[in-house]
């Protein structure tokens, strides 16, 4: 059993140190990229404040495909270049979006959310996935939470 517990005093630089150790530690030679996933969309859950949807989503067949995910059930197939999720796949670039509604073509799977963070995993330039975050608070995300999504999202590319 594992029993991460993110130091909810912490910087977002110290949060994502932990929560970065804690990922490699539970996907450190597991070979199922789902396990991993599911792992990883609880970590982000637990270790992330005043979020309300964290997970993940595949590249599969040339569209996004919803992966392991915690919070309310979610949109299950995501066209590239349509939605946040689908233009960070799109163009392989991080989403920071400070109001989803301002967002031209988002997707509302959930009505809560109205921040929202989008990160591209890539494996040979080629985006592999997403990580994606949402908050019910807006400008939730920063450069800060940018980084170190970022960051996780190098340490995944070959995990999942």
């Amino acid at each position: 059993m594992f029993d991460f517990k993110p130091d909810t005093q912490a910087g977002k630089a110290d949060l994502y140190r932990d929560l970065h150790s804690a990922a490699d530690a539970l996907t450190s030679g597991e070979p199922d990229g789902v396990a991993n996933m599911a792992n990883v969309a609880a970590l982000l859950g637990d270790f992330l404040p005043d979020c309300n949807w964290t997970g993940f989503y595949r590249m599969v067949g040339g569209e996004l495909v919803l992966g392991p995910f915690a919070g309310r059930p979610a949109c299950i197939r995501i066209p590239l270049g349509v939605g946040v999720c689908g233009v960070a796949a799109k163009t392989g670039e991080t989403q920071l979006v400070e109001d989803v509604h301002a967002f031209p073509g988002h997707i509302a799977c959930d009505a809560r959310s109205r921040s929202e963070l989008v990160v591209p995993i890539k494996r040979d330039s080629a985006v592999v996935g997403v990580i994606d975050l949402d908050s019910p608070d807006l400008a939730r995300f920063d450069a800060e939470d940018q980084a170190g999504i970022e960051a996780l999202a190098v340490l995944l590319a070959d995990k999942v």
